[in-house]
């Protein structure tokens, strides 16, 4: 049976996970940390969390194998997944293998723990009035390929075919946090 105040965080920035742990650590929560897959499937091997928070992008990894080897080893696990590429891809891919709710980042311990107490879904939960813009989807993509390409201008407006001075003037109008 899983331990009730075990939460398992799973961060590569270890500020992030440090500071997460200290904050659910003064709620009471027994918190361990990892920061790779393959810490967790150590991890396993001697704990049984009730609750798990995963970031999406682990280094070079994807946080949704962690999210797998989770769930599978304790499908009753609460998992929230953290990520600052909030895609509906993604979350679509994260609740089927496994999470409960998935947050885009920055996200406090009061929205973690909101998350894990919503992990049911609502079917009265109103429909949001306005899609997204074309404008929020294309800077989420923009932002998406900065990353992926550490935020080299020149290579990131090769792989969206753009122009990099193009490039460089969106990024002016929107400061990329």
């Amino acid at each position: 049976m899983a331990n009730e105040r075990l939460l398992l965080i799973v961060e590569d920035d270890e500020g992030f996970a440090r500071t997460l742990k200290r904050s659910f650590e003064r709620r009471d929560y027994i918190v361990l940390t990892a920061a790779s897959h393959e810490n967790v499937v150590e991890l396993l091997a001697k704990h049984n969390p009730a609750y798990a928070v995963v970031d999406l992008k682990l280094g070079a990894q994807s946080g949704l194998a962690c999210v797998q080897t989770l769930h599978a080893h304790d499908p009753a696990m609460l998992i929230v997944v953290l990520t600052g590429f909030a895609s509906i891809a993604t979350a679509v891919e994260a609740i089927k293998l496994g999470a409960a709710n998935y947050l885009a980042k920055p996200s406090n311990t009061d929205d973690i723990e909101a998350a894990f107490a919503r992990s049911g879904g609502n079917p009265d939960m109103p429909l949001a009035p306005r899609p997204t813009s074309i404008k929020t989807l294309e800077w989420e993509h923009i932002h998406e390929v900065l990353k992926e390409s550490d935020f080299n201008i020149s290579e990131a407006a090769r792989r969206l075919g753009m122009h990099r001075r193009t490039l460089a003037r969106k990024l002016a109008k929107r400061q990329v946090s």
